[in-house]
Order: structure tokens, then sequence, then C-alpha cells
């Protein structure tokens, strides 16, 4: 047993991700097998037999396009109405409508990912993400059979309603085919996808995501059941963002002191609010870059990563006196000095 698989089981028992905690005592079970211990191995599997009896997933070395992939647990900020989008989501998985192809498109950190990582942690299902560098070939009408392989392969789970399959930024395959350069290849390989899609077993949960939704082929789109637009972030719904990330380091970085409102005019510099991805890179580097001996550091690393420079006296008129400290490191008296000179010159 690895640590990786003791790591694993302590984390889907704290999430209370059964399907998951079951999965790897399924792979423990399994390398004992191998290793000759089969009584052993019955006996693990026996411990998590029920009533509502568990059957493994493929191990992993009988996977050759899908890649198991950690669910998270990580914070998650989305506009209210994706929100809504999402529970009307969870809700058809959970009823079985046959409602189980969905597509994620926006801007890239928007949260398309995540949120079905997220998904996939609320449902207890096990995540395996396709890896298109594998379906792609140079050689002609390769790729189309890959991709045929890979659906194959999907609906040859042994529990499909304990998965969920993410296709992410699948734009390499989904574009309209008239504005690639080989078009009859890249027709064969969109035609597969689209018929791979008609074909997937009902039970399976998948999800794509895209940054380049607008250029996909109109036909595939309509193969999905539904479809959620990320690019509906107000400048509102980012300083929200904004804030919970900021209350979400300081928990971490219990040196550093809290200013909300000094913080509020920092992140106003912006002339647009970015996505929460680059948003929450920012902020995340402000705290992990100050030092541990000036409560406010980040806040002054802050100002700079979002203006693209040091703070200097003259360009804060909107600040406070404390906050041109913090902001500058020099003392307030100081400050005060030098801006008497600038109003006099």
């Amino acid at each position: 047993m690895k640590k990786k698989n003791i790591i694993n089981l302590i984390k889907f028992y704290s999430e209370h991700n059964d399907a998951g905690f079951r999965q790897e005592v399924a792979e423990i079970a399994n390398d004992f097998d191998k290793n000759g211990d089969t009584d052993l191995s019955f006996y693990i599997m026996s411990l998590i037999s029920s009533a509502d009896l568990f059957v493994p997933q493929m191990q992993s070395e009988d996977l050759k396009y899908c890649t198991r992939t950690q669910t998270s647990s990580s914070m998650l900020q989305l506009p209210t109405l994706v929100d809504k989008e999402l529970n009307g989501i969870i809700n058809a998985i959970r009823n079985k409508t046959c409602v189980n192809k969905f597509i994620f498109h926006g801007d890239p950190g928007t949260g398309k990912t995540e949120t079905v990582k997220h998904i996939a942690r609320i449902m207890g299902r096990e995540l395996y993400t396709v890896d298109f560098n594998l379906l792609i070939d140079s050689h002609m009408g390769q790729t189309a059979k890959n991709i045929a392989s890979m659906f194959e392969e999907i609906n040859s789970f042994f529990q499909p309603d304990k998965i969920i399959i993410l296709l992410d930024e699948i734009d390499s395959l989904a574009m309209e085919r008239g504005n690639t350069n080989d078009v009859r290849e890249m027709g064969r390989a969109t035609s597969a996808l689209m018929k791979g899609l008609d074909c997937l077993n009902n039970h399976v949960v998948l999800f794509a995501t895209t940054n380049l939704f607008k250029h996909f082929d109109k036909a595939l789109i309509r193969r999905f059941d539904y479809s959620v637009n990320f690019n509906r972030y107000s400048q509102v719904d980012l300083m929200d963002i904004a804030c919970e990330l900021l209350d979400y380091y300081l928990s971490d970085f219990t040196f550093c002191e809290k200013n909300k409102r000094l913080f509020k005019k920092i992140i106003e510099e912006y002339e647009t609010i970015p996505n929460p991805g680059e948003l929450k890179n920012v902020i995340k580097t402000a705290f992990a870059f100050s030092e541990s001996s000036k409560p406010f550091d980040y806040l002054k690393i802050l100002y700079s990563l979002v203006t693209g420079s040091e703070a200097n006296i003259a360009q804060l008129p909107n600040y406070t006196l404390r906050e041109k400290e913090i902001l500058t490191g020099i003392p307030k008296s100081n400050i005060a000095r030098k801006m008497h000179l600038i109003e006099e010159t």
C-alpha cells in the first residue's frame, strides 16, 4: 500500500465521498492480489461489500484515454445565475432523467473545470478526464478511430452511474469544420465525436469545457443537452469574490492583518476586475510574497501586482494617510511633509 492510498482514504472519508473511498479500497485490494496475497485481497473487498454491492471500476492500467482525476473541495466562486443553473444540473443527474451531457463555456479563469470537479465531489462520483493529446494523430483517419475507441472505453465502465467524464478544452476537435486547414480530417474527427455523444450510455454523466464556444460546429453543440455560459460575472460579483478570497487567505496566513477597506480600494484600481482564476492567483501571490514580520505587507505587494508599479505618494489622492503609509512603507510623518512639499510646488 502506497502513501497516496492512505492520503486518499483519509481525504475521501473526511469529504464523505463514498464512491471515491470504495474505489481506493478496491485499488488497495487489487495491489495485494497482484502481490500474491489473494486472501487479504478478498477479505478487504468483503469489508466494503453490502446490500449495495460495490463493483470496482477498471484499474488505471486498463484505461487508455481516461485518467482518474481528483475532485475539488477548494473554494469555488460563481455568479448567482450560473449557480442556479448548476443546481438544475445536479437535480437532473439525481433524478436520472437521461439529461446527461453538458457543456460549460466561457473565458479562461471563469471556473469551468473546477465546477465539474465540485459537482463530482457533491454527487459522490469518480471523475475521469480524457487526454485529447492521446486522441489526435497525424495519420489520416486515425483521430476519428481513436475517438471511437475512447467512447467504447467510456461505455465499458462497470458502474457508469458512479462516474463523471470530463472532456476538458475540446476546442481542437469541436471547431467548425470549415475553419480548419485539413477540413476532411477534422470533419471525420468531429463526426466521430458527435456519433460518440449520440451513443453515450445514458447512465454516464459527461461534461465538456471550452474557451471558444462561438467557433464550435453547430451540429456538435446540439448533441449536448444543456450549455452553461460562465461569462456572467458582474464587477460586483468579482469584488465579492475578491473579499471572500481575502478572508480565505487571511485564515491561512495568520501573521497578516485584515484591512478590508484598503483591500477593496486596491482591487478598484483595476479598470476591469479580472475573472476569478486570475484574481485568485494575484491575491494568493500577494500573501505568499509578504514578510511575516509585516502584517500589512500583502497589501503593498497586492497594489504593485494590480497596478504594475510600486505605490507613489503623488498617485494616491484617494487614500488616507495611514493607507499611504501601508502602501509605500514611509512613516506618516514623512508622508505629510512630502505631501506639503508637493502642494507647494
